[in-house]
């Protein structure tokens, strides 16, 4: 029953995309020390508490690994940037199946609230004040995410417009050369400004950033926006289903930032995994 759960967290595909990407285990240099727990174990662990939410000090022993030592590997894969590049491989993989819509991509965030605060929070204004993280998230047309990002709940969304954007890695596509443009940018009122519009013109890109009662090039109305701004919403919900993402309980904004990024390389893997079957 405990394979049964592994493999339906860390399925082979998924693995076989992973386990390249994972730093090699480096043994104490006083030598000693018990042999060092398999990297599937680990890597099965850490997407448990993602997906469960549950504390690592309850996480289950069936995993075969201790809480203690799925945390420290966590921290340290957190460190050498796996879970951007895991994001990134999965990203190319759905880009040489020609499974991404870069036609546009959509901009949104949302926020949760940081029970133990720490670095990337702030006082959240839609919640009385109490600490808060805000989650980026930028996806291609279908809403498959691209790029995430972690600031304090009172960081204003248009701060982070121009970092996502500049943040989109450059992705396989079929044919061609690797692709990092979209055609199209759309986002709320929250993003609209002038020096948005004339940014995104500078760089070859098509703004759509809703502006209410307001009808001029670039400019769409909230209600035009409405027809793709749900695609977002349901990308941040998809993320929102890994319960760690709920609620933040890391005090290291890295620590959140990585769960994030593993939440969205296993977004796109679900998709993967729909093309592969």
């Amino acid at each position: 029953m405990a394979v049964d759960l592994a493999r339906d967290l860390v399925p082979d595909g998924l693995w076989k995309i992973a386990a390249p990407l994972i730093p090699p285990f480096r043994p104490r240099q006083q030598g000693g020390g018990t042999v060092p727990v398999a990297d599937r174990k680990v890597f099965t662990a850490v997407v448990y508490v993602l997906t469960s939410g549950c504390a690592w000090r309850y996480l289950p022993p069936t995993f075969g690994t201790s809480p203690a030592t799925a945390h420290r590997r966590f921290a340290a894969w957190t460190k050498a940037g796996l879970w951007r590049r895991l994001h990134r491989a999965v990203l190319d993989e759905l880009g040489a199946r020609g499974a991404l819509d870069w036609t546009s991509a959509i901009i949104d965030a949302a926020s949760v609230r940081a029970k133990k605060g720490g670095s990337l929070t702030g006082p959240n204004p839609v919640d009385r004040g109490k600490k808060g993280s805000k989650l980026h998230v930028l996806s291609e047309a279908q809403g498959i995410p691209l790029a995430v990002a972690v600031s304090g709940a009172n960081v204003h969304d248009s701060q982070a417009f121009k970092p996502l954007l500049l943040g989109l890695p450059a992705i396989r596509s079929r044919p061609g050369p690797r692709r990092w443009r979209p055609v199209k940018v759309r986002a709320d009122k929250a993003y609209y400004s002038a020096e948005h519009l004339a940014w995104l013109r500078s760089r070859g890109l098509i703004p759509r950033i809703a502006r209410p009662r307001i009808a001029r090039p670039g400019i769409e109305s909230g209600e035009r926006l409405g027809r793709h701004r749900w695609k977002i919403e349901r990308s941040i919900a998809w993320l929102f289903g890994y319960r760690r993402l709920t609620v933040r309980y890391e005090r290291k904004g890295s620590h959140f930032l990585a769960f994030l990024g593993l939440a969205a390389a296993l977004t796109c893997y679900k998709k993967l995994a729909k093309l592969t079957t």
